[in-house]
């Protein structure tokens, strides 16, 4: 049980984590560097590691040499103190990661969307099941190792009803009862992520936004979304749809809902998602499926750093981050190139000039995110000691 605010239960725990955020973030340290980097005492810090250890939180792995002296014991985290799913969906199927609690991963599995029949019974959970179990099997666990499940999806989890929004194209994941399921079958707690503000979470990680606590991620790829983070928090909107700009009305693009035939949808058929996606940049150069081929189409590039420029300062004019960063295939296939045309189509557009970069992440962005917010959510877990 928890003590009192700055009694010594109330210290323990919170030296206890400050060693074992260290040893998350430099890897393997010796009793004596803890000490320094916590400004602990010898003792006080052999009684931090002493409890760990017999927590099953850190092991010794080895000594360091090199220095005069006595080899000094190394101390690291325990691999196998936890696991944690996470998982990328998308309409033709699920990619799923499993990780120890430092975040190296032991498994990965893709499963296709059409490995399950339309009319099995709760199909979007065996899905998300399956997937698990491929990548658990890869590092030989069951679902009883995993502490935490983060699922990244299109669309958002409307807060007041539990269903998915703004995403149709996502068959069987607008059940209302699809998080009871999900944790039913995985016997874990499950958080389901918009995709996008996911990449934000990855940027934030080890990406274009480190160290910036006030930006907006727009990701422009097969659909168009944003993230935008302030203060260091991610906004998410009443409805969990803040940054859903694909649906953002533009000069020269229908409406989103407004059309008919292939707009009258609520995919945002129209608004700004029609003029910068990927499907409008092949248009734009003749149908060449290829996007860098694509851009290097006679006026392709400038009339998509055009286009972006215009949905971005409506952005910028509302939100005034300190950085923009482009991600999604658009943004990759365009390179810096594009990311200089749209800076330059930017000049007054919108007074604020924030900075703009291109993401430069080379993993799944979207995996990268829902595997950190999944660490983030077992280790507050695990690493709580106030019950041992």
């Amino acid at each position: 049980m928890a003590g009192t605010p700055g009694t010594p239960s109330v210290l323990r725990v919170m030296n206890d984590r400050a060693a074992l955020d260290l040893l998350i973030a430099h890897g393997p340290l010796t009793r004596t560097r803890i000490g320094e980097l916590t400004g602990l005492s010898k003792p006080t810090t052999s009684q931090i590691l002493g409890r760990l250890e017999a927590a099953g939180l850190v092991r010794t792995t080895g000594s360091q040499t090199g220095r005069p002296g006595p080899n000094a014991t190394l101390y690291e985290i325990e691999p196998a103190a936890a696991h944690v799913a996470a998982l990328s969906a998308d309409p033709t199927g699920l990619t799923a990661v499993v990780a120890d609690i430092t975040g190296t991963e032991r498994g990965r599995c893709r499963v296709e969307a059409h490995a399950l029949a339309d009319d099995v019974p709760h199909r979007t959970a065996r899905l998300v099941a399956e997937a698990v179990d491929g990548a658990l099997g890869q590092a030989g666990l069951g679902h009883d190792d995993l502490t935490a499940t983060v699922i990244g999806t299109p669309g958002a989890i409307d807060p007041r009803t539990g269903e998915l929004r703004y995403a149709p194209h996502l068959p069987g994941w607008h059940s209302r009862t699809l998080h009871a399921e999900l944790a039913e079958v995985l016997g874990t707690p499950v958080s389901i992520e918009n995709d996008v503000n996911l990449a934000a979470v990855a940027e934030q990680y080890e990406g274009a936004a480190q160290d910036h606590d006030d930006f907006v991620l727009a990701y422009v790829d097969e659909g168009v979304g944003a993230a935008i983070v302030l203060g260091g928090t991610l906004l998410r909107g009443a409805t969990g749809g803040a940054g859903e700009i694909g649906y953002m009305p533009l000069p020269g693009a229908p409406l989103a809902r407004g059309g008919t035939g292939a707009y009258a949808r609520e995919d945002a058929g129209g608004g700004f998602q029609s003029l910068v996606a990927s499907p409008a940049v092949r248009q734009l150069a003749g149908g060449i499926d290829d996007l860098s081929a694509a851009f290097a189409v006679e006026g392709v590039l400038d009339e998509v750093a055009r286009r972006l420029a215009t949905g971005l300062a409506a952005i910028v004019a509302v939100v005034d981050p300190e950085l923009v960063v482009l991600s999604g295939q658009v943004a990759q296939a365009g390179g810096d190139a594009l990311r200089a045309r749209v800076e330059e189509e930017l000049t007054g557009l919108a007074l604020p000039r924030p900075l703009l970069r291109v993401s430069e992440l080379d993993d799944d962005p979207i995996l990268t995110g829902a595997l950190r917010s999944a660490l983030t959510q077992a280790r507050a877990t695990v690493f709580d000691t106030s019950t041992a």
